[in-house]
């Protein structure tokens, strides 16, 4: 059963009446999925609200709530739905929400239908909330080299401004690889794109395909994301065709002091970091995000994963969180995905 965020706290039977007095009260537990369908799902903390967004295709949504476990019945405002006929008319994917300069930007991929045309762009909206105010777009977010890009992250280390993606070395399909460069500001990059790796290890090939229309096997590394712990950097990246059930997360480390844009400074680690768990009914778990509890005493991923095997890049998917903890090492320790209804504390609210 699935608690929807309230229960009946106080019950008092008087003489012969029955006379119920009922206090609503936060519940303590949640179960995942957090919602029924939602893939690639960003979370920010700020002023004391989660905002939420997941990739939607066709327009940008997002979410605002207190409790994340409660994200089924948060308040929801789609902000922008492209023009059509232009080149990010279609096939919006993984939307991130960043607070920068005291501005909001929605930083998301777009194509004109056609897979091969896929680039960055961003809005702009100076509101204090993002659910109101005008969203404005800001134009494609790219280097001079233009080629395909997708899954676009921005985060600022020592006062810089970096985006990280997923992009082609070429203008053909067949690997997908995970580049990053300076921002002159969060609408601009400066100077050229580093790739800083590529799929290299057995568990990030997956990626046979049985579609006429793309290349027989795609090795795909896609999904940055930064997470930031005591004086190093961990990039958590997606690994293997999301349309297999071997889609995991797998991760590289840099220390905080290095050269961010030297491919050298980023060691990547052999093995998985959080992959499926057929015993727990959960596939192809990944591109994620991370958020702190409201108190923040806690560390939480957010994630996308399948319910049952062969589901693919569909609508399947659905945002599942749960809290994680870090190694001896300073490594992050994801553990493995929680099964389906399994009841969680919800993230830490008090100090």
């Amino acid at each position: 059963m699935k608690l929807t965020g309230f229960v009946l706290a106080l019950i008092i039977m008087i003489g012969s009446n029955d006379i119920i007095y009922a206090q609503s009260q936060p519940a303590k537990t949640f179960t995942n999925p957090l919602l029924p369908s939602g893939a690639d799902p960003w979370v920010i903390y700020h002023n004391g609200y989660y905002y939420y967004t997941n990739s939607l295709q066709n327009k940008l949504n997002i979410w605002k709530t207190k409790n994340l476990a409660e994200l089924a019945s948060a308040k929801k405002k789609t902000v922008w739905t492209p023009p059509a006929n232009t080149q990010y008319s279609k096939e919006l994917w993984a939307p991130e929400l960043h607070y920068l300069n005291n501005k909001w930007y929605i930083y998301f991929a777009a194509d004109d239908g056609s897979n091969n045309n896929h680039r960055l762009y961003v809005l702009e909206n100076a509101a204090a909330d993002p659910l109101t105010g005008a969203w404005e777009f800001k134009g494609k977010v790219g280097d001079a080299t233009d080629k395909w890009a997708i899954d676009g992250s921005v985060f600022t280390h020592k006062g810089q401004l970096y985006m990280i993606w997923a992009g082609w070395e070429g203008d053909e399909n067949g690997q997908q690889d995970i580049y990053i460069a300076k921002m002159k500001n969060p609408y601009t990059i400066e100077g050229p794109r580093v790739k800083i790796f590529s799929p290299f290890y057995d568990w990030e090939k997956n990626g046979d395909l049985h579609d006429a229309n793309n290349p027989p096997h795609v090795n795909v590394n896609e999904g940055p994301e930064i997470l930031k712990h005591g004086n190093k950097l961990f990039l958590i990246y997606s690994a293997s065709g999301c349309w297999t059930d071997f889609y995991a997360l797998g991760i590289l480390t840099a220390s905080a002091n290095s050269n961010l844009l030297d491919p050298k400074s980023w060691k990547k680690s052999a093995e998985p970091v959080f992959k499926k768990s057929e015993a727990n009914g959960v596939y192809a778990p990944g591109h994620n995000s991370f958020f702190k509890s409201p108190d923040g005493t806690e560390d939480w991923i957010i994630y996308h994963a399948n319910a049952k095997p062969g589901q693919g890049c569909g609508g399947f998917r659905s945002p599942r969180m749960q809290k994680f903890t870090w190694n001896k090492d300073g490594t992050p320790k994801f553990g493995i995905p929680v099964k389906e209804n399994t009841p969680l504390a919800i993230p830490s609210q008090h100090k």
